[in-house]
């Protein structure tokens, strides 16, 4: 009877050491496809604070018997790791369970910027939650698995084990197309950015944060809400990027932009106009979406002064506040397709003065602009004019924008505005 005992005891023990050893482990064929672990089950490598600069973490987060754990002590505004890398496409897997009445999250696409206090403003979180033991009541929205304030889950598919126990899920996001899984189940799906994406955006908890889930790539950041959670087998496999083309205005009215600012953008002939208002201030419009690596091509005429510019990588921070980069618009010999910086620089890249010639004020101009990565040229009618590799450009996340200068007395049109995504 003894030695039955201590057969089982070996067995119970090898099955226990194989099992952690398995843990963080790649089979051949996953290597092969490009799998990854995000956490290796030792260590914090690969993971920092959030907006931190160092490699140390301050967050109340540690390694605990192979699992990155979360000690409780964060809050709605702290205890925020993201990954060191970036990321855009992507399928990540993870193991997770969570104390009692819990409350955390897994988000992506995070962006840092000085004024963002926290991830979520910009990243779309996978909700994970005590369902049924969180003290307050929650919604649908709120609840685990769901695109938090945004989709919510497939009830008749859903099966969330008890607090402390652990749950698999798994994010897809492939170019826009997104699902959440819950223990081999699939919850949910829907297509980022369509009009859809957007009505939710704009008429629920997303009205404070303007640019929450536009970015097309950026960090993970895992969440301490005030209570444990524990992660483990953290896999991902980052998708190829799938270029498309779009029509950025129908020739009819201003859908899939924003205005910013009291100047004049409205439409006239099949034309996109912009004029100065009464205010003669700055005024923008820009995309509802961000677009990282692309090819634009846009046709303007400038009827008067034609002081303009078209930003891209850039983002409104309050008002007509902005922050990126700008391929300069303006009359004869004031760098047209020259590079200026809204913040910080100023101009970047002026164009050689034998080239000011090439453009035609009063007459229809065509600019093309392409950025990849760190690098940006410009054309004009069919001349390059700028070709640049700036760091900071390489870093940048933004919607396309075109700019009206202030000052007054300024008319611009625009005309077949084609961007390809690269």
């Amino acid at each position: 009877m003894k030695k039955i005992s201590l057969l089982l005891a070996v067995l119970i023990t090898g099955l226990y050491l194989t099992g952690c050893k398995l843990a963080n482990k790649l089979t051949g064929q996953e290597a092969a496809e490009g799998w990854v672990f995000l956490f290796d089950g030792k260590t914090l490598d690969g993971w920092r604070d959030f907006k931190g600069s160092s490699d140390t973490i301050t967050a109340p987060w540690k390694v605990e018997k192979g699992t990155l754990t979360a000690l409780g002590t964060g809050s709605d505004s702290t205890g925020y790791i993201v990954t060191r890398k970036e990321y855009e496409n992507f399928i990540i897997t993870f193991d997770w369970k969570i104390a009692e009445g819990g409350n955390s999250g897994l988000l992506y696409h995070v962006v840092e910027r000085p004024q963002y206090k926290v991830p979520y403003v910009t990243g779309p979180e996978f909700q994970l939650i005590d369902d049924a033991g969180f003290p307050d009541p929650i919604e649908e929205w709120q609840k685990a698995a769901a695109d938090y304030a945004m989709y919510v889950c497939d009830t008749t598919k859903k099966v969330l084990k008890e607090a402390g126990e652990w749950n698999t899920s798994k994010i897809v996001f492939d170019n826009g197309t997104v699902e959440h899984w819950l223990n081999g189940q699939k919850v949910l799906g829907f297509e980022a950015w369509t009009e859809d994406w957007f009505k939710r955006k704009e008429s629920g908890k997303w009205d404070f944060a303007p640019e929450y889930g536009l970015a097309r790539s950026g960090l993970f950041a895992l969440q301490d809400h005030g209570s444990r959670v524990w992660f483990r087998n953290m896999k991902l496999k980052e998708l190829p990027r799938k270029p498309k083309q779009e029509n950025l205005f129908n020739g009819k009215d201003l859908t899939g932009w924003d205005v910013y600012g009291t100047e004049l953008w409205y439409v006239e002939n099949g034309e996109l106009v912009c004029e100065s208002g009464p205010d003669k201030e700055y005024g923008y419009l820009g995309t509802r979406k961000y677009y990282n690596d692309f090819e634009l091509s846009v046709d303007f005429k400038q009827a008067a002064n034609g002081n303009s510019g078209i930003f891209i990588r850039s983002f409104i921070s309050r008002g007509v506040s902005i922050s990126g980069w700008q391929v300069e618009v303006a009359p004869p010999g004031n760098d047209s397709g020259g590079i200026y910086e809204s913040y910080g620089r100023g101009w970047i890249a002026r164009i050689p003065d034998e080239k000011e010639t090439i453009l035609k004020m009063g007459e229809w101009n065509t600019m093309k602009i392409r950025v990849v990565g760190d690098k940006i040229t410009t054309w004009l009618n069919g001349v390059m004019m700028v070709d640049l590799q700036d760091e900071k450009i390489g870093q940048g996340k933004g919607r396309v924008m075109l700019q009206i200068h202030s000052g007054g007395g300024i008319k611009v049109s625009w005309r077949n505005i084609l961007l390809t995504e690269l």
